[in-house]
């Protein structure tokens, strides 16, 4: 039979068979299956492998010996971990801190004037009245009625005529007219300025009852505050928001407590050391938070504000300063009692250098926790030689910021005081310059002061924080 000739009909459809063992060419081997060894049973363990012997020539590794067992000792108390470095620093700053600002609530509570009625001046003051200028004449000082006749005297000044129009208070818009004499030192009004006038509480029709003061500056103010503040923000974000808050109590404490206590008669410079402590705790710890960095600049800060104190009551006195230029002379006048004048000039003292010492001492801080951040093996003496490299460069700057800006609030002094002819010895030996001066150089003495001393703490205290809490 032909194998075409066998089909799927006949045989149903062809299956692929396996070999079986008697089928497989000789010479092939296949290993035979294991099967399991039933339930129940062990297996047989292999046979231990003896070591092999050492080549000639070869040393054989020592075997490592088992460590012995600790022996324990017999009492039961547990030996934990020492507490950390950074609790006990932080232990030893509230035990440093914490007494200062008790200190200083008390000592804002002791000289608070409770009870007392607000410092009002001897001299009548006028009712402040809004008002718009509609118009200006410039021309002889005629009363109202007057006419001129004939051409003035050649000596005669000019008056400048204001038509105004109130905007509120008891003549709310009435018309007025206004003639001031023309004087170097007289603003100029023009169409659309808006006034403010004083108000003495006559006849509202007579002119005289009125007089003008100033200009309305409430609106550009407010304009810039409101620049100032977006500046903040934008760049500091939620710490620029808590800067600005901060910002607003310290004015809150200003406003609230040194001034109404000094009015009272109160110690200038007690007021201002108390106002100065709490501006400092609320400014500082709101702003960069509760951590032993910013409580390291807090006591920076303190103890190079008490050695601004000291430095300027020592020089003060020894120059004979009495604190009685115009200014302090005028508001002895209004008060009608006396007043610490030379406690006064230490108290602007105080309060003038407390803003750049924040900023010396918080940069300071900052400074060498990065450093011991950055290289945490750096001990406190490294720590503080670099802090004080970086405070060097700091220092310069700071000390520069603040003699500018006490030669920019005294340069009408300087200006007046130059126009004497005198020596330059006998101008700076005035009493408005030589304040100025004890200003200054007081206040630059406490920001050198203030670099070694905080890097100086910043460094014990940041060298002993562990890695993890920097």
């Amino acid at each position: 039979m032909n194998r075409r000739d066998i089909s799927d009909d006949d045989t149903g459809p062809i299956r692929r068979v396996t070999d079986t063992p008697s089928d497989r060419s000789p010479g092939t081997s296949r290993s035979p299956r294991r099967t399991p060894p039933p339930e129940g049973t062990r297996r047989p363990r292999p046979p231990a492998q003896r070591p092999r012997p050492a080549e000639p020539g070869r040393r054989r590794a020592a075997e490592p010996k088992p460590e012995p067992e600790p022996v324990g000792h017999g009492h039961s108390h547990g030996h934990g971990p020492a507490a950390p470095a950074s609790r006990r620093v932080r232990l030893l700053l509230m035990w440093l801190l914490i007494p200062l600002a008790v200190a200083t609530v008390a000592g804002m509570v002791f000289l608070y004037p409770w009870g007392k009625d607000p410092a009002k001046s001897v001299f009548p003051q006028g009712t402040p009245v809004n008002a718009t200028v509609t118009g200006t004449i410039t021309g002889p000082c005629l009363a109202e009625g007057q006419v001129q006749v004939g051409e003035p005297p050649p000596d005669a000044k000019p008056c400048l005529t204001s038509e105004l129009t109130m905007t509120d208070g008891p003549a709310s818009g009435k018309p007025l007219k206004l003639t001031l004499p023309i004087e170097p030192s007289t603003p100029r009004f023009a169409a659309g300025d808006e006034v403010v006038l004083s108000y003495n509480g006559g006849d509202v029709a007579n002119p005289a009852s009125f007089q003008i003061v100033d200009f309305q500056r409430g609106t550009p103010l407010l304009l810039l505050a409101g620049l100032f503040a977006l500046a903040v923000i934008v760049l500091g974000r939620w710490q620029g928001v808590a800067a600005l808050i901060a910002l607003g109590l310290s004015f809150l404490v200003l406003a609230l407590f040194v001034l109404p206590s000094i009015l009272a008669g109160e110690s200038p410079l007690l007021v201002a050391i108390a106002g100065a402590g709490a501006i400092m705790f609320v400014a500082l710890y709101l702003t960069h938070g509760l951590s032993a960095r910013t409580s390291v600049a807090v006591l920076g800060t303190l103890v190079s504000l008490v050695l601004i104190g000291v430095l300027s009551a020592i020089f003060s006195a020894a120059a004979s300063l009495t604190g009685l230029d115009d200014s302090t002379s005028q508001l002895i006048g209004s008060l009608g009692h006396g007043i610490d004048a030379r406690g006064l000039l230490l108290a602007g003292v105080v309060i003038g250098a407390l803003g750049v010492l924040d900023d010396v001492t918080v940069t300071q801080t900052s400074a060498v926790w990065e450093l011991r951040r950055a290289n945490p093996a750096l001990g406190w003496r490294e720590l503080y030689g670099a802090g004080l490299r970086i405070g060097r460069d700091h220092v310069g700057s700071a000390v520069n910021t603040l003699v500018m800006a006490y030669a920019g609030a005294a340069l009408p002094v300087l200006l007046y005081t130059s126009l004497s002819g005198v020596g330059l010895g006998s101008i700076l030996g005035a009493e408005n310059i030589a304040q100025e001066i004890v200003r200054t150089l007081a206040g630059s003495v406490g920001i050198v002061a203030a670099v070694p001393v905080t890097t100086v703490l910043a460094a014990l205290i940041a060298s002993r924080e562990p890695q993890e809490s920097l």
